[in-house]
């Protein structure tokens, strides 16, 4: 975890800015939030034309520009009623809506904090809409508690109503608001903690939105023996799945513990200080979190040595390649020699493991190390040299086209992607597995792709940055984090090698469906794999399979051009093509329930895998 969290202290009647933030910052404190304008100057309702001839508010020159900057966060007035009955009173919240941000616009605030909507607040999104569209380097953050306060103070055997619940689901109200702002970038969340928590499904829902702060009121602070505030376990175990988030967190309320207002930030960093540190794999992967990369195409193009490298850092993957090997070869006899291809050898770690292997088993064995790249080729034959790989063949050509003076006993590869089949291993194996004897084996001998329905405002939002079709409609490569899988990954398509088949056909069409169980947007899916590389032996990125530890895949993620609202307990229904042509590879996909996408990447316009060199 980081050393430091970024924590803040609400206020509502600030009579000199300067000494509160000074005050902020003695307690502990890094920022404060603040009204834009004086909560008793409420414009008036009844004139056409606002005069009045005392300044709005306080004046910018009361903190440097930095101060203003870094340390301050604005909140608009609450009392602005947008979707009042009364046209007067909605003409004058919209304006003194509009002037609000445009003061925290002139102040360079980097963010402005907006009262949260209501499920009905259709106006109030339109006007909130209009004006986050031409921010620039400002944030709009929308105030929405955890719980409404109606379910709150409602009795404990009250049933709601299905239409009911859904008006009182608070996630609702943004999920509206932000449907109606377009799904506007520059919008975030302040997530307000209540006393009560809902479930954890209804928790989890907010992993996968731009939440940008948590509010903290005094008041959901229990005390300890010694007067010190602390929180309940349920709110300590939400706080600390938010803290992997780098969020800032704002202290709300009058003090009422030993110490006051700095009693809260002391308590909160302990509880941030308590966190396990990250691993070192999660270190390695803390870059990537929800980093869109384009997928390798590694038969177009040659992997740089870097790329390798990063590959062969991995702790499992080989290890479990090893294990396989060593598996498989006992099952020879000790005396008779085993002849293993190496196809798609690279710089030679699956070599290396499999003579260890054979070592270990005390099998005699015989390796071909074949590799179409060049640059990979010159490591092969140098770590032959240098390693005394005297029963190693390096072939410098594609295993497709190769020509091999004998028949394999067994054929290993590591041709796997995200999604198992995306890097052409079908294609690739299909046509080096006439160089495998008939009762040969292949490690690895099967693999299976998974699917499962995600949200992600972050993934939906990065990828619309490129305001075109065709990135809407390619894959990526992504270390999920600020993400909510809806449901269990299901399998997609399975691949077995070798393939005896009299007649190979790598083109597959599944249609898969999933129970949402809470009200949920639908921004994607998640692509992973499971591979069987011998027998028992496994690896695995579906998270409900996961071989822990491993780096060398981060999952696939199909996005959809447009996010799909998904009612509680409503089904969700995809369709997954794998299209197959003599030069090139490609997915299609398609949403048919609840609502209805369109075919993605028909045809392979935006996205495709080629099979050429």
């Amino acid at each position: 975890m980081d050393d430091r969290i970024s924590l803040g202290v609400d206020t509502n009647c600030v009579p000199d800015i300067e000494e509160t933030l000074q005050f902020s910052r003695s307690s502990g404190y890094d920022f404060i939030s603040v009204p834009l304008v004086h909560p008793r100057y409420r414009r008036p309702f009844d004139a056409l034309v606002i005069k009045r001839d005392e300044p709005l508010t306080r004046s910018d020159t009361l903190l440097g520009s930095n101060d203003w900057t870094t340390s301050v966060i604005g909140k608009i007035s609450p009392w602005l009623d947008c979707d009042s009955e009364s046209a007067a009173i909605r003409s004058r919240s919209e304006k003194a809506f509009k002037q609000e941000v445009a003061w925290a616009t002139h102040l360079g605030l980097h963010a402005v904090m907006l009262p949260a909507p209501r499920f009905h607040s259709t106006n109030y999104s339109h006007v909130i809409n209009h004006v986050v569209s031409n921010l620039s380097y400002m944030q709009a953050w929308v105030k929405i508690p955890l719980v409404a306060p109606e379910v709150l103070l409602q009795d404990d055997d009250h049933q709601q109503s299905e239409q009911e619940a859904r008006e009182n689901d608070p996630w609702e109200w943004w999920n509206n608001l932000r449907l109606l702002a377009e799904h506007n970038a520059n919008m975030g969340v302040v997530l307000e903690i209540t006393a009560d928590l809902p479930g954890e499904k209804a928790l989890k829902r907010w992993l996968g939105e731009p939440v940008k702060a948590v509010i903290l009121p005094t008041s959901v602070f229990l005390t300890n023996k010694l007067g010190y505030p602390t929180l309940s376990k349920k709110h300590q175990a939400f706080l600390c799945r938010l803290f992997r988030y780098r969020l800032q967190f704002i202290v709300t309320g009058s003090p009422h513990h030993k110490d006051g207002l700095s009693a809260y930030q002391q308590y909160i960093r302990f509880l941030h200080r308590k966190q396990s540190p990250l691993t070192d794999q999660e270190h390695f992967e803390a870059p990537y979190w929800d980093y869109l990369q384009a997928p390798l195409q590694p038969l177009m193009d040659n992997l740089e040595s870097q790329t390798y490298e990063t590959f062969e850092r991995d702790p499992v993957k080989y290890r479990e390649y090893e294990r396989a090997c060593f598996e498989a070869l006992k099952k020879r006899g000790k005396d008779e020699e085993t002849v293993l291809m190496v196809v798609g050898a690279g710089r030679g770690p699956l070599v290396a493991g499999a003579l260890r292997a054979a070592k270990q088993a005390q099998r005699k064995l015989k390796v071909y190390a074949v590799d179409k790249n060049p640059n990979a080729v010159i490591t092969l034959r140098n770590r032959k040299v240098a390693e005394g790989w005297d029963n190693v063949t390096v072939v410098d050509t594609d295993m497709r086209v190769w020509n091999a003076p004998e028949k394999a006993d067994i054929l290993v590869s590591e041709l796997l992607g995200s999604f198992g089949d995306n890097e052409l291993s079908p294609e690739c194996l299909d046509g080096a597995q006439v160089f495998l004897k008939d009762n040969g084996i292949s490690i690895p001998s099967a693999y299976t792709s998974y699917l499962a329905p995600l949200s992600s405002s972050k993934l939906y939002n990065e990828v619309k940055a490129y305001n075109d079709r065709k990135h809407f409609e390619t894959a990526y490569v992504v270390k999920f984090h600020n993400t909510d899988q809806l449901a269990e990954a299901k399998p997609c398509f399975t691949f077995t090698h070798p393939n005896r088949a009299a007649l190979i056909d790598n083109s597959r069409y599944t249609k898969l469906s999933w129970v949402i169980e809470e009200a949920s947007t639908l921004h994607g899916f998640g692509g992973y794999f499971d591979a069987t590389l011998f027998e028992e032996v496994h690896l695995s990125i579906n998270p409900a399979t996961f071989s822990e530890g491993m780096i060398s895949w981060f999952p696939l993620f199909f996005p959809l051009r447009t996010p799909i609202y998904v009612p509680k307990g409503a089904t969700v229904e995809a369709h997954f093509w794998r299209h197959v042509t003599s030069t090139k590879v490609w997915y299609e996909w398609t949403v048919t329930s609840p609502s209805i996408s369109p075919v993605h990447n028909p045809q392979g316009r935006s996205y495709w895998i080629g099979l050429q060199t």
